[in-house]
């Protein structure tokens, strides 16, 4: 087919994409090299055609009908094809939206006298006629008699030969559109299961897509559905700062059906559907989600970026995954002292799947496998970080981020605003890494680029502390002595929570190198210490951290509510909301106790309570003052104080109000409000996840069974 005929194919409906293709990944070298073939009449491949009228689904929002009759399918070619597109229409194909495409390739230019593409500064380009737009020439607006006028504006030189050549390589251009691309087609008898067969041979033979890729090529030939799937898990997750791609989610499912890090044939049967379906529910639903949580409440992970590779999730989803019970405090530890040394000790920087093989088949077999999957860790590397190892290691090496996690973990603080490091905070108080001895100061004094050795003290973790974004701006490039004696006595403790040597005789620059000897040690302790506490034996439940508890949703004992005094639906304040958080922790106090969470939707999760804030003085102390009074007016002074626990966690980056309420030994009426205006008493219990009214004739059988 001539690529025009092709284009307009795409256009009329009549050549697709199919799904279980994966997405246009190619780069703006990729689309040079293409049109630098094309120019030159070079052959740039084949197309592979299945003509069908038995489709398989569908990549975009066409859905197919049988009135359309035979179409074709395009199985390889997509990248090729999908840049030509962009090129001559610049706009995605239809199966596309723009935030599909991750690189335009639809800003190229062409240099008229050498027939070159090329992409560069659209300002330096838009002036000089030599460069005009691809697109533009393939959209019949340029001509070269349009142009000759701008070249002599330059001052180019304009003979007639360089006139000729201007116009004949337009013409080349244009005649991209015109090129045959040969065409092997599938006969229309074969089944989609055929088809899909002959695009993983045909792949299989380059390098162009992962066994992976082909893995979930082969799934959404039985479940059409599977790459819209799995990209919307992935956009959610990116969004909540984890981000991973389809291979990884591919490796995941490997892991859990198949205990298998390698053996990715595993998922190409059809008879794979229902259980395959089943564990993706279960994973996207849940287990992955938990996963993360656990990271972020545990090991103080904040994003996918302090990962050394995404793939040490495959061993803790899959265990989680596998879990029969929630895991006990003990075995968390366990988990996180495994995941930090695999972090410090690049336990994947070589043989990933090797090592996910074998590290699945101990999970298969072992309920807690920490300790297992640490000792694989000790065959290769010392599991004790020494302080020799820290000499010249820059921050790029994964013991630094360790570092980091476990400062978190000791309840570190910013040293010059005091904010602990490890709370989930808005942009202004983000987290970074700044030289404790300045840049500017050791240059002056030796440690400049100019000489490698001492350039890399100056660089290596040892004289980095984690900052918050605005600490680090008032803190400048104050030196040592300065702002870590006023940390000393501003923030007890704030050196040390950091391992920063409290010897202030350290603190100048000409102790420099003793400083960080030092700090080596000091990290090093630190390191190893909270690593040997992470393995200690404990049977206790771990208590589930305030991510977790959302994540599991509402219960018998934790119910939701989205404000406390405002009226989401009408905007404005209202008491009978009030009401409605009296009913609440009057149904859990007449039950077993319970938690209530007010700035949490049951759906969206964790959204704040600016709008409680705002009719309540603008802060949390005015909110916490109306509810504690609503309370008080509601159950008295003496339940308030004695049965209800008020906190104001932080939950997703916001901040929202959390009661504990607990079990009272008789039974709390409160007051509502008819819609006569009347107030009645009445009593609310639990019933399942929600508060309900006892019925006056219920109320001793109730107390019977309560008080058995």
């Amino acid at each position: 087919m001539k690529i025009k005929t092709i284009l307009d194919k795409i256009d009329e409906k009549q050549l697709f994409v199919p799904a279980f293709q994966r997405e246009y990944r190619w780069q703006r070298p990729d689309a040079l090299k293409l049109v630098e073939s094309l120019l030159k009449e070079y052959p740039t491949g084949t197309l592979l055609v299945w003509e069908t009228n038995k489709p398989p689904e569908l990549k975009g929002p066409h859905k197919y009908h049988e009135n359309q009759g035979a179409v074709k399918i395009l199985l390889d070619g997509q990248q090729r094809v999908t840049t030509l597109y962009m090129l001559a229409r610049s706009a995605p194909p239809p199966y596309y939206n723009s935030t599909d495409i991750l690189v335009d390739p639809s800003g190229m230019w062409i240099d008229l006298l050498n027939l070159k593409p090329d992409y560069g500064s659209d300002a330096k380009r838009s002036g000089d006629p030599r460069w005009q737009r691809l697109t533009d020439i393939l959209q019949n607006k340029v001509n070269a008699w349009g142009l000759f006028p701008e070249f002599e504006k330059t001052g180019f030189p304009l003979d007639q030969q360089t006139q000729q050549i201007i116009g004949q390589n337009i013409d080349s251009v244009k005649r991209i559109l015109d090129y045959d691309i040969p065409e092997q087609t599938i006969p229309i008898r074969a089944t989609v299961g055929e088809a899909i067969e002959i695009f993983y041979i045909v792949n299989k033979a380059g390098i162009t897509l992962t066994d992976a890729e082909l893995a979930l090529a082969q799934i959404s030939g039985y479940w059409p559905q599977a790459r819209e799937e799995l990209k919307r898990k992935l956009d959610t997750l990116r969004e909540s700062g984890f981000e991973f791609s389809l291979d990884v989610l591919i490796y995941i499912i490997l892991a859990c059906l198949y205990s298998s890090g390698t053996e990715l044939h595993k998922l190409h049967p059809s008879d794979n559907k229902d259980r395959l379906i089943d564990a993706w529910s279960k994973l996207s639903g849940e287990t992955i989600d938990y996963a993360i949580n656990l990271l972020r409440g545990h090991a103080f992970v904040d994003h996918s970026s302090e990962l050394s590779t995404p793939y040490v999730m495959v061993p803790l989803i899959s265990w989680l995954y596998k879990a029969k019970v929630k895991p006990s405090e003990s075995s968390i530890n366990r988990m996180v002292r495994w995941f930090y040394l695999s972090q410090a000790r690049q336990r994947y920087s070589v043989g990933v799947l090797q090592k996910l093989e074998t590290e699945l088949k101990i999970i298969e077999k072992v309920d807690d496998p920490w300790d297992n999957l640490v000792a694989l860790i000790a065959e290769k590397r010392p599991l004790a970080i020494t302080p020799e190892e820290l000499e010249r290691i820059p921050i790029q090496n994964p013991i630094f981020t360790v570092m980091r996690w476990v400062f978190k973990a000791r309840d570190a603080v910013c040293l010059t605003v005091g904010t602990k490091l490890h709370q989930t905070m808005g942009e202004k108080y983000s987290l970074e890494r700044d030289h404790i001895f300045p840049t500017r100061l050791l240059k002056e004094h030796g440690y400049g680029q100019s000489n490698a050795p001492k350039y890399a003290l100056a660089q290596e973790v040892s004289n980095r502390m984690i900052l918050t974004k605005v600490g680090n701006r008032q803190k400048s490039d104050a030196e040592p002595t300065a702002y870590l004696t006023s940390a000393m006595e501003t923030f007890p403790n704030a050196l040390a929570r950091q391992c920063i040597p409290e010897d202030k005789t350290l603190w100048d620059i000409a102790r420099f190198e003793d400083f960080l000897t030092a700090r080596r040690n000091l990290i090093a302790g630190a390191i190893n210490a909270h690593l040997d506490s992470l393995g200690a034996k404990s049977t206790v439940a771990v208590e589930a951290t305030i991510d977790e508890l959302i994540e599991s949703g509402e219960s018998a004992e934790l119910e939701f509510k989205q404000t406390f005094r405002w009226d989401v639906e009408r905007g404005q304040p209202s008491k009978k909301m009030e009401e409605v958080i009296a009913k609440a922790v009057a149904a859990f106090t007449n039950s077993d106790g319970g938690t209530l969470l007010i700035g949490v939707h049951d759906e969206s999760g964790a959204v704040g309570l600016e709008p409680d804030y705002a009719v309540a003085g603008g802060d949390k102390d005015g909110f916490e003052l109306a509810l504690t009074n609503s309370l008080q007016n509601q159950f008295g002074t003496a339940f308030k104080a004695g049965k209800i626990k008020v906190s104001f966690p932080i939950a997703t980056g916001v901040e929202i109000c959390r009661m504990d309420v607990a079990k009272s030994h008789m039974l709390m009426p409160i007051n509502v409000t008819t819609k006569e205006g009347h107030k009645v008493s009445k009593i609310y219990v639990r019933s399942g996840n929600s508060s309900q009214e006892l019925p006056a004739h219920e109320v001793q059988s109730y107390i019977a069974q309560r008080n058995g």
